[in-house]
Parts: C-alpha cells; sequence; structure tokens
C-alpha cells in the first residue's frame, strides 16, 4: 500500500525491457543515457584469458566487457515504472538470456553496421520466443553508411520489425527507440491474431 510521497517504483506497474545485441553494440551505452538512476553495470576489464574467445574485430579498442547484465530504471508515471535489462553480448554468456527474458514485454536489438552479423542471434532469440522487438542501429560517431532498407534486407527483418537510427550515447535518441518499441507493442496488441 503506497502513500502521497512513496516512491513509484514501490507501488507502480513494472514493465521489463531487455536491450540486447552483440558484443560492443552499445548496450551499456544506451542504458546508462537513458536510467534515471545510476545504472548498474558488471563491466570487467577484458583480460588474455578472451583471446580467442571473445571477437574483438571491429571494436580493437574495448577493453571491458559486460559479464553479466546492465540494470536501469526509467519512472513513466505514478503508475507505470520501466525496468531495463541488458544483455551480456559475447557468445559465452548467452546462456544468461534464457533467465534474462523471463517476464520480458519486449527488447531492443542494437545493431552496428561494422558487424551487422553480430545482430543476428539477438534477431533469431526474440523470434524463436515470440519476444516483440525492435532494431535500434546504433550510429557510431554518427556514421550513417547504410540505408534503413539496406540494413534491413542485410538482417533478413520481417517487414512488422521496426527499425530505428540512434546514437546510444543521446538519452533523446535512446527514449526514441523505447518509444517505437511501445508503440510496436501496443500496434501488436490491438491486432487480432489470425485465425488458426
Amino acid at each position: 500500500m503506497g502513500s502521497a510521497d512513496s516512491d513509484p517504483a514501490q507501488t507502480a506497474q513494472a514493465v521489463k525491457i531487455l536491450i540486447a545485441g552483440g558484443f560492443g553494440v552499445g548496450k551499456t551505452t544506451m542504458v546508462g543515457a537513458v536510467s534515471e538512476v545510476a545504472p548498474l553495470h558488471t563491466e570487467e576489464y577484458l583480460t588474455r584469458a578472451s583471446v580467442g574467445v571473445d571477437n574483438l574485430a571491429g571494436i580493437d579498442a574495448k577493453t571491458t566487457t559486460t559479464v553479466a547484465l546492465d540494470f536501469g530504471r526509467i519512472t513513466i508515471n505514478d503508475e507505470l515504472v520501466v525496468y531495463l535489462f541488458g544483455t551480456p553480448g559475447q557468445e559465452r554468456f548467452w546462456f544468461m538470456w534464457n533467465d534474462l527474458v523471463h517476464g520480458a514485454l519486449g527488447a531492443v536489438v542494437l545493431a552496428d553496421t561494422r558487424r551487422l552479423e553480430a545482430s543476428f542471434a539477438s534477431i533469431d532469440f526474440f523470434e524463436s520466443r515470440g519476444i516483440p522487438f525492435v532494431v535500434a542501429v546504433n550510429c557510431f560517431h554518427n556514421v550513417r553508411d547504410r540505408t534503413p532498407a539496406e540494413i534491413r534486407a542485410a538482417l533478413d527483418l520481417d517487414p512488422h520489425v521496426p527499425l530505428v537510427m540512434c546514437d546510444a550515447r543521446e538519452r533523446a535518441d535512446g527514449r526514441d527507440v523505447l518509444l517505437a518499441l511501445i508503440e510496436h507493442l501496443m500496434a501488436r496488441h490491438s491486432t487480432p491474431e489470425p485465425a488458426v
């Protein structure tokens, strides 16, 4: 039971959204950019133990990696709070996605046009579980080297899956990505399922 001055996060309806994608696409950055609270990160330095295990092709300067999850929160109003869970990107931690996905309303798949193939596992994961998702293309350093149509074709996305260009460092872009996901969820909810 809440009071007028209680924390909305303790009394509101909670919604869980996953931020997924390949290694080094900007998941930790996006959660940190949009969270209203100091995000929980489980970043650790890459060590020699990851040589030959983690694929650093195209992200040679990366020195840390998420070893469990990222967590952030957005309070929409007194009745609704969104919890963000960033997934680890390396293949050796994918087993955790099966736990993280429980109760998720939807997901954001972050993609990097320099390594689009790193997005396939995330897309397959959500498609196979029937979890609605949007694809957000993180335009590193504001480089837009491919059109949305080219990216959609390269990822073989279904026409109904929204694709959004963004800068994961920018709070406004993160907000727009999450709004695209919410609009996608609402559209799916209002569309009757085809008869079997």
